[in-house]
Order: C-alpha cells, then sequence, then structure tokens
C-alpha cells in the first residue's frame, strides 16, 4: 500500500486529514510550529491515534510520518 493510500484509508475511516490531524497534535502539545517536538516519541502519536481514533498501527504511524515531512 503506498504512503498516499494509507493517508486516503484514515481519511475515510476517521473523517480527517493529515493535516486536521497536525492541528490536533499541535493541540495536544506533540508539535510546535508545524514540528515534532524533539521529547515527542513515535509511540506516544501511536499510542494517541489508536486510543482515540481506533487506528491501526500502521495507519498511526503514518501520521507519524506525516509529522516527520513525509508527503508522498
Amino acid at each position: 500500500m503506498s504512503f498516499q493510500a494509507y493517508i486516503d484509508n484514515i481519511k475515510a475511516k476517521t473523517g480527517k486529514t493529515a493535516e486536521e490531524f497536525q492541528k490536533l497534535a499541535h493541540e495536544k502539545g506533540f508539535l510546535k510550529d508545524g514540528k515534532l517536538l524533539a521529547e515527542t516519541k513515535a509511540g506516544q502519536i501511536v499510542a494517541w491515534l489508536k486510543e482515540e481514533y481506533n487506528l491501526g498501527h500502521g495507519h498511526a504511524m503514518a501520521i507519524y510520518a506525516y509529522f516527520k515531512g513525509k508527503r508522498s
């Protein structure tokens, strides 16, 4: 599955785009100025997305990769 397919499936499942997740992560204190804080770990992002949005591990990691700058 391509990265974009993961992002598309996440939107279909949650109704939220990667950009919306980025804003939510900023509100939760995981990001500042659109960038991951040094102390933010992948496991924190994955746990949050699994708990609050019922995403699987692979989809949560795709959002984490998006936060790190991956776009395609």
